[in-house]
């Protein structure tokens, strides 16, 4: 009778221990999982940005106006201010 006392105290805890292990190694993961991929998305949008020069002057074009490069260039600044 001891002995299976013994076995089924010792196997309860071992079973909130693996539960810690558990959720401790979910939230490991998902916060590295995060710090990765927004690692990965930096880094993709500043090698591919979104809109470039030839875009912001097709842009302009398009509104019926013929751009500088000086207007350009304001354009290309202030969308690298917000990614």
């Amino acid at each position: 009778m001891l002995i299976l006392e013994a076995a089924a105290e010792c196997a309860g805890n071992n079973i909130w221990v693996d539960i810690l292990y558990l959720v401790i190694g979910l939230v490991v993961g998902v916060v590295a999982g995060l710090l990765i991929s927004r690692k990965l998305v930096k880094k993709q949008l500043k090698e591919n940005p979104p809109i470039n020069e030839e875009m912001i002057k097709t842009l302009m074009r398009g509104m019926g106006r013929n751009p500088s490069q000086k207007q350009v260039n304001q354009m290309m600044k202030q969308m690298q201010r917000f990614q």
